[in-house]
């Protein structure tokens, strides 16, 4: 696939990195000169100097048979005018735009063909702050990711001595946790990823564990992996930033918040926004003195959501130092995250990985639904719609061990019953069934199926298992 990244900046860099390593043709545009010799260096992509909304640039881009045209450049403004150029003048199939205004949204007239003809708006801050309130809820886990709409999760959680699946083989999970159907899709030991369909395998303590199940079996599966922690009541938030006020927000009704931002009009600025009960405080979060006199011992979650990675380690470690339950750290810089993820620090998010997942669904091949990206991009889990036949498509009408995987993919579960016959939507209808798949487990067509892909070079190889041939018509 030929694509066009506008903007060189976190966002673009992460993103660019990902597509190039599947081998997709990728051009980034760039105001910078030194940051594109940068990327070209490191990575097997072309970089143009100039500015993107100038039709003079695009096309010596290459945008005339550009396929998917990704605009992340710093402003709005900017993003949406080229969107627009690349619908209206050179007839760009795909485009999306990174915005961060909320009154740009998916679904929105101004986001139609008419409008700025944006297929897909992706905005970080919503992409963080949705990936950070599932950790909100669910405080055992080191990642929540939903698919079907919603109706199927697959978690990461961190074994610990105690747990009812801890030191047992696989063959046993039926007999210790008889009353929910789930699927261990893989086990991380340190950076080795152990074979998960032999039954003799043993779950130890400190493996990272992914599992997939019913979402409403999400408690009773972490709970057999770990002891379950108290629920989340307090919080405290260092940076009160576009991120950090989004959460506070959303969550302010069901937690006792506390917000520690160092410039003043911020401040002010987040008084003005949030209810009284929502302490704002002017200070630096890694002023040891600060957090102590504000108790952070007594936090269920700390929170370090500022625009700088060494404050937010510092904050975090700081912060665990004194006795908060457990602390999390946005991380912009990727081997930073690699480098704290696991040690004192529970948990380092990495903004342009949570975002890569939206970005990733218009690059698959196939029927593609969703997909997110695992290990900070090493792994991916995707959900794709089974179209076409027996005769037609790889997947249709056959057992999971029919259909050929690579070795160490896995579908983990299907999801039946969101489609009519005819491929349409069910809509209020629908009464689907969660499957948990099993190796004789039979995928039949219109089925939502969720694949486990732990090396991401195996990718194109699962593709190929969705693909229908060119005799398929809807």
């Amino acid at each position: 696939m030929k694509i066009l990244i506008l903007g060189a900046g976190r966002v673009g860099e992460s993103v660019a990195e990902s597509l190039v390593s599947e081998r997709n043709d990728i051009t980034v545009i760039d105001t910078n000169p030194a940051r594109l010799r940068e990327l070209q260096d490191r990575l097997d992509l072309r970089g143009v100097v100039g500015n993107g909304i100038q039709p003079s640039v695009l096309r010596e881009a290459g945008i005339e048979d550009t396929d998917l045209l990704i605009a992340c450049a710093p402003l709005d403004e900017t993003n949406l005018v080229i969107c627009k150029v690349a619908h209206d003048i050179f007839n760009v199939p795909t485009t999306i735009a990174r915005l961060r205004s909320p009154e740009f949204v998916n679904g929105s007239p101004l986001m139609e063909k008419s409008g700025f003809a944006v297929d897909r708006v992706i905005c970080p801050e919503e992409s963080v702050t949705t990936y950070i309130r599932k950790l909100i809820e669910y405080p055992e886990a080191l990642q929540v990711l939903e698919f079907a709409h919603g109706l199927v999760s697959l978690i990461a959680v961190r074994a610990v001595a105690g747990g009812p699946l801890v030191q047992h083989s696989l063959a046993e999970i039926p007999q210790l946790v008889p009353n929910v159907d789930m699927r261990i899709v893989a086990i991380y030991r340190q950076d080795t990823v152990l074979p998960t369909l032999e039954g003799s395998t043993r779950i130890e303590p400190g493996d990272e564990v992914f599992v997939l199940s019913a979402t409403e079996h999400i408690r009773t599966v972490l709970g057999a992996l770990r002891s379950i922690d108290r629920p989340v009541k307090r919080i405290m938030i260092a940076g009160g930033g576009k991120v950090g006020l989004r959460l506070a927000r959303e969550v302010q009704a069901s937690y006792q918040i506390k917000i520690i931002e160092p410039i003043e009009t911020r401040c002010e600025y987040l008084a003005t926004q949030l209810p009284n009960d929502v302490l704002v405080l002017k200070g630096d979060s890694t002023d040891e003195d600060l957090l102590a006199d504000e108790n952070v011992q007594d936090m269920d979650l700390f929170l370090a959501l500022t625009s700088d990675d060494e404050d937010n380690i510092m904050s975090c470690l700081l912060a665990k130092r004194l006795g908060a339950k457990r602390v999390l750290a946005v991380i912009n810089r990727r081997a930073y995250a690699d480098l704290v993820q696991g040690t004192t620090i529970d948990i380092a998010i990495s903004p342009s990985h949570t975002v890569l997942g939206e970005l990733l669904a218009f690059v698959r091949r196939g029927d593609v639904e969703a997909v997110h990206s695992l290990r900070r991009g090493a792994a991916e889990a995707l959900e794709a719609i089974v179209r076409g036949d027996r005769k037609t498509c790889r997947m249709a009408g056959r057992r999971i061990d029919e259909v050929g995987l690579p070795k160490g993919a896995q579908v983990g579960a299907i999801v039946r019953g969101l489609h009519r016959s005819d491929g349409s939507d069910a809509g209020e209808d629908a009464k689907p069934e969660v499957i948990i798949a099993h190796h004789d487990t039979v995928v039949l067509p219109n089925d939502h199926v969720i694949v486990f892909v732990p090396r991401k070079r195996m990718v194109r190889e699962v593709e190929k298992l969705f693909q229908v041939s060119a005799t398929f018509m809807f």
